[in-house]
Order: structure tokens, then sequence, then C-alpha cells
């Protein structure tokens, strides 16, 4: 029904030449109804009803565009308005500039007009939604690429995922040795028990999204979380199509469909991370541990020994240093072989870590030495710690055959500040002169510097 490209002047058009049309019908419709038609058919009585049609017309345009153009102009003003802010708030995520009060158009009619405006306020909606959403995955996904020791990054994805969804309280566990292990968790009790619910072996098995839902009259307070949740979620950490872990999500009202897709997008991003953190831990662990004992090796030993000195000098707290070394060992090796010659440095590497106490450190210095660090240890401490570790190494047998192999270890101590140095490179030498004592006078034996 166009006749131009313009409804408003189409409207006029048609409203026009409907008056006119009544205007002309009019007298005969007056005859029709018993009036006399010489005092009807006149040309002036036609030009009344025709000028009368043509005002009806006119009247109804100003109408039209009154009560439906000033809808289309609010309409028309809102679009401008969002397409205006549209990319500022795609890059800014401020969400503020299209709230319901700027940007939706009030419903106040039941016809086409009033289903215009809820469809533009329900795509203003869906709009906004999604450029949360989007705003929140790139938000999410800068600070994973930010993060790569993985407590860390678990610790702020969490808080992430806490505050981008209906969740108030949750955790992050990663499969670790055929086991799921916490990394993060916020607002429940006992999350290690996580791990151990049928459900999170179920997500991670089945890579698939688990849901508890939680009736009203269930108490569940002091099991779970510190609030009675309505709805719990277990969601597959997968990379590849292999499962990483689950991250446990628990709301006190329940997920909605936005949360869900939101996590279909966070969970992507976060595999990536959690798979990017395993793999730096790993190459950390390779650069600074000796393959064959799994103890620190010599480059990373030393980093250590200069950290510890240091921090000796600054608290005044004692530091003790020994070195090791196997009595014999190239005549086992000539003897034995090198096979069992390296299950002799990963015996007494293994009885080093028995020996000694938490926090101290053991570091393969070369071939059959060990380096030894004491944190607060004085020379005393030195020579016990010392002793205990060579008679259990004199005790430990390596079986070959229907051979028990023994072997001894010499070692040579010394403690800062008794012992006064410029820096640690002088405790190793101290430590080393005094291990060359013990072999020369005997070897099996400690000898303090």
């Amino acid at each position: 029904m166009l006749i131009t490209r313009k409804v408003f002047t189409d409207l006029a058009i048609w409203m026009t030449s409907l008056g006119l049309m009544m205007g002309v019908m009019f007298p005969f419709f007056v005859v029709w109804m018993g009036i006399p038609a010489q005092l009807v058919m006149t040309p002036w009585f036609f030009a009344t009803c025709m000028t009368a049609g043509l005002l009806v017309g006119a009247a109804n345009i100003m109408l039209a565009k009154t009560v439906v153009g000033r809808r289309l102009r609010l309409l028309v003003g809102r679009m401008l308005y969002v397409k205006s802010n549209l990319i500022d708030i795609s890059i800014h995520g401020d969400m503020e500039k299209c709230t319901p009060e700027k940007c939706f158009i009030k419903v106040d009619s039941e016809d086409e007009m009033g289903e215009s405006a809820s469809a533009f306020n329900q795509l203003v909606e869906t709009l906004v939604e999604s450029l949360k959403s989007a705003s929140a995955v790139r938000t999410f996904n800068e600070m994973l690429t930010s993060q790569l020791e993985l407590h860390a990054l678990t610790e702020k994805a969490l808080d992430q995922l806490l505050r981008h969804t209906n969740a108030i309280a949750g955790a992050i566990l990663v499969e670790k040795g055929g086991e799921l292990r916490l990394c993060a968790s916020y607002g429940i009790h006992a999350p290690d028990k996580i791990a151990e619910s049928e459900l999170a072996k179920r997500a991670l098995n089945t890579k698939e999204r688990q849901f508890l839902a939680v009736p009203g009259d269930v108490i569940v307070e002091g099991a779970l979380t510190d609030f009675r949740p309505k709805e719990i979620m277990l969601d597959p950490i997968v990379y590849k199509n292999a499962s990483m872990g689950v991250v446990a999500l628990a709301s006190a009202t329940g997920f909605t469909n936005e949360d869900r897709n939101r996590l279909d997008l966070f969970r992507q991003g976060l595999a990536l991370a959690i798979h990017n953190a395993l793999i730096h831990a790993s190459l950390q662990k390779l650069a600074a541990v000796d393959p064959l004992t799994n103890v620190f090796n010599r480059r990373f030993g030393l980093v250590r020994l200069h950290e510890e000195y240091g921090r000796s000098v600054r608290t005044h707290q004692p530091l003790g240093v020994m070195m090791g070394d196997i009595d014999h060992f190239k005549k086992i090796n000539d003897i034995y072989g090198h096979l069992v010659g390296d299950r002799i440095l990963m015996m007494v590497a293994k009885t080093a870590r028995s020996a000694l106490r938490e926090g101290d450190i053991v570091i393969r210095y070369g071939g059959e030495e060990f380096l030894f660090i004491l944190p607060a240890a004085s020379r005393n401490d030195v020579l016990n710690i010392a002793e205990r570790f060579r008679h259990m190494v004199e005790d430990s047998v390596v079986r070959e055959g229907m051979q028990d192999i023994r072997v001894t270890i010499s070692i040579g101590g010394t403690s800062y500040p008794e012992f006064d140095v410029q820096d640690e490179i002088d405790l190793i030498k101290n430590a080393d002169q005094a291990l060359y004592m013990a072999k020369d006078s005997g070897r099996n034996r400690t000898v303090m510097a």
C-alpha cells in the first residue's frame, strides 16, 4: 500500500482521499435517509461535504502524528542513544550508560505500539546482558593471562566466578595424580570433602555439569556452606577433552540461564590457564630439581643458599651448611655398574630428606657430593644432624640380586656466625675443607670447621 517512501505522507494521501470520497458519498446517503434531493444535490452541499471530509482527514493525520509519531520518535531517540553509546559500553563495560531508566521505553498500551516498546526493551535487555557477559569474559581472561602460579590463579578465578554469577560460595579443585586436590575455596565448610563427593567425581569423569537441587526445608549449614543453598553446581574443567578439575559453586537462589551461559564462556579460558599453570610449575620443577635424586640441583641450590644467607644476616639467626660425599663411590660404580650407583644416590637423597628437619634443603652438588642448607642451625645443631644422617646412611641397604650393598658417607660442616665468613661461598669453602679432613682422616665421619 506504499505510494511514497514516507509513511505519514502515504497516510495523508489515503486520509485525504478517504475524506474526499466520504464528502462525495455523503449527499447520496442523506437522500437515501429521506431528505429531499433538491436540497441536497447542489454544488454548495457537495463542496461543504467534501471540505468536511478533508478536515476530518487532516484531523486524523494530526492525531496520528501526535499519538503514533510521538511514540515512534521516542523509539528512534532511544535507538540512537543506544547506538551512540554501544561502542563505548562494549569497550569500557560501563553499563550505567544504558540503565532501564535511560534506554527502556515505557509500555503503556496493549496494542502493536505496546508490543513494539516491549520488544525493544527486551532487545536492549538482551544486548546489555550480552555486553555484560563479554565484559566479564574479557576481565576474566585478562586476569587469567596475568597469572602463572596455580594457587594465585585459582584464588582470583574463583573471586571472578563468584562476582559474575549468582553464586555466593565455591571452590576450585584440580586433578593431580588421579586425585582431586583443593586449590581455592570461599564460604565453604570443610572444602576438602568436596574432592571425596560422588557428584564431583561424576563431573570429573563424565565431563558434564552436575546439579544438586537442595529443598528449602533441608538444613545443610555446617555441612557445605555457611548458608542454606538452593542449588549446588559442579562444573568440570576440560582442556582438549581431558578433565583437569572441577569448579563447585553454591547459590542461595539458584542459577539462571545467564549464569550457566557465562560459566560456559569462563571455563574455556580457565581450563587453558590451569593447563598453562601446571606446565609452568612442571617446567619450574624441572629447572630446579635434579631428575635422578629429586632434590634441588646445584644451580637452584646456590640461589637458595644465597637467599638463606641474606636472611640469616638480616635476622641475626644462625645458618648451618654441610657437605657430604659418598665414600668410595667410584669403586661401587666400577664393581656394580652405574645403575646400582644411581640407586645408591637416590637412597642417600631419600635418607637425607628423612634425617634432616622440615625446612632444611638438600642439594645434589655434583656427582656423589651433596650440599645441605640448615636454617637456624648452630654449630652443635649441624653436628647432631650430620651424625644422625651419617648413621642412617650407614644402616641403609641397597639390594642387588642376592647381595646387600652398604655405603658410608663423610660429612664436613660449618655454621654462621660462629664461623665468621664474608659471604655464602665462604661457608661452602669451609664445609668443603672440613669434608676433605673427614675423608683424609679415615672417612665415614663428621668433621666440623
